[in-house]
């Protein structure tokens, strides 16, 4: 097979469909000129100079920013395009970023509603959107089962349509590749629904009665506003993410914080990198146009809440004594966001009006330690507590104790293999529409340096090219 080469855009997008996309633009003609997507048939047996492993928003930037340099790529999706957003998420979900961050290379947001947030469907069509608007190279429903590097340097990837090579691999999965539930939860009877937070839809698909949501990341503190505004009564277990307002002095707190240089801080800048990567992102939602998500608002309204959960036994479950801590914790950190607003506005001058701070509306007072399923009607347990890394296909070793991929802004010790949709590759943005342009940019430029290396190299020593491939750059 010859390599392929993605068309360098200029033209109008190709649409899916004739329907306006969500974003209010009419979609435009398909590019005859794009390269043909390969059959899973054409792919055994085959060299590219560059696959990219993912086709969600990492791997489809990757290849844009590939195709713009003329540089001959492969990418390969497990499923379909937009497969984490339109399988892995819930009916009402939406992002808590605005619109406006949607900055995919190429394709920025430039709809009706920038300060709005897309939901579920419109987050999918965004990206079949932006795949149709520039027709990259892809592969989908093609799965990689095992990554390794053969003698000369070359990468073979073994895969549910044959085996291939590359002379450069870049990994766009992402960070959230199987659900993390606890062990305990193997002590909960059978009578109790269990779901993670990926699998849950609705209220409706759950069973009567009331729900036990563990975990107030994102996930949590939406799919238990979720079930709140349902009608249901749900018992939730808080965890130590912080929150932040949505709205301060005028303006989206993202929109302040986006001024002030924080989604684009490097890593680097950081003394305690390791830590910042461990970091969990603040609750706040985008549903209904955007609002806070304030626990002692729930509680006050009816919701039971309680300290971190610690173990189970039968129908019965243990928690922490630990509620108001958390709750102080991520109060605590949604007003220092404001101070530093504060004195972004004051430094610069800005006519940004007043806005009186946050009044605690709710306190914990004698919260039980414990809860007996059965006793509180409880018939369904939610695991909003992540994901957990697999990278068990990759036999190449740069990966830390915990499993984590070294590298720098992407960038492996492994000359030629690259990760792509990190959080915090490079910036508090690396993981989201709004920077991971920005990463695969970057790790364009790399890839093209290192490709004009070596063939640089493979002219002077007379080495095939594919033997040099792998050389490090400077």
């Amino acid at each position: 097979m010859p390599e392929m080469h993605a068309r360098r855009p200029g033209g109008p997008p190709g649409p899916r469909s004739s329907e306006p996309r969500p974003d209010g633009s009419q979609p435009g003609e398909p590019q005859p000129d794009g390269p043909r997507p390969p059959g899973n048939g054409e792919i055994a047996g085959s060299h590219f100079p560059v696959v990219v492993v993912g086709g969600g928003q990492a791997g489809l930037s990757m290849s844009y920013c590939l195709g713009r340099r003329g540089i001959g790529h492969l990418v390969l999706e497990a499923g379909r395009i937009g497969r984490e957003w339109r399988e892995r998420r819930w009916d009402s979900f939406c992002l808590v970023t605005p619109n406006w961050q949607c900055r995919l290379p190429g394709f920025p947001y430039s709809g009706p509603d920038p300060d709005g947030f897309m939901v579920r469907e419109q987050i999918v069509r965004y990206l079949e959107d932006y795949a149709a608007s520039f027709r990259p190279p892809l592969a989908e429903e093609v799965t990689v089962t095992r990554l390794r590097r053969l003698t000369g340097g070359v990468f073979e990837l073994s895969t549910t349509a044959g085996v291939l090579t590359a002379d450069q691999v870049v990994v766009a999965t992402g960070p959230y590749h199987v659900p993390s539930i606890p062990r305990m939860a193997e002590r909960l009877p059978a009578s109790v629904t269990q779901l993670h937070s990926s699998e849950y839809r609705n209220p409706g698909g759950l069973p009567a009665g009331a729900v036990l949501v563990v975990g107030t990341g994102q996930s949590g503190c939406q799919i238990a506003e979720d079930l709140h505004l349902a009608g249901r009564q749900v018992h939730l277990a808080v965890g130590g993410a912080p929150r932040v307002a949505r709205f301060y002095r005028g303006r989206d707190c993202v929109a302040w914080l986006d001024e002030m240089g924080h989604y684009a801080k490097g890593i680097d800048s950081f003394d305690d990198a390791g830590a910042v990567r461990l970091r969990v992102n603040h609750y706040v939602t985008g549903r209904d146009g955007g609002r806070d998500i304030d626990l002692r608002a729930f509680a006050r309204e009816g919701m039971r809440l309680y300290g971190r959960l610690t173990g189970a036994d039968g129908t019965h479950v243990r928690f922490a004594g630990d509620l108001k801590a958390r709750l102080d914790h991520a109060d605590a950190v949604a007003e220092g966001i404001k101070d530093a607003i504060d004195a972004h506005i004051a430094a610069r001058g800005i006519d940004a009006p007043a806005e009186e701070r946050y009044t605690p509306v709710w306190e914990p007072d004698d919260v039980p330690r414990g809860l007996d399923l059965e006793a509180g009607g409880v018939t369904s347990v939610i695991w909003c507590t992540g994901f957990g890394r697999d990278h068990r296909w990759i036999e190449i070793p740069v990966f830390d104790g915990r499993g984590y991929p070294m590298h720098w802004r992407g960038a492996t010790a492994s000359p030629g293999l690259y990760f792509l949709g990190l959080p915090w590759q490079h910036s508090w943005g690396s993981g989201r529409f709004e920077a991971v342009g920005r990463d695969a940019e970057f790790l364009a430029g790399h890839i093209d340096a290192s490709r004009r290396y070596a063939d640089v190299c493979g002219t002077l020593t007379g080495a095939p090219a594919t033997l040099t491939s792998a050389l490090p750059v400077g």
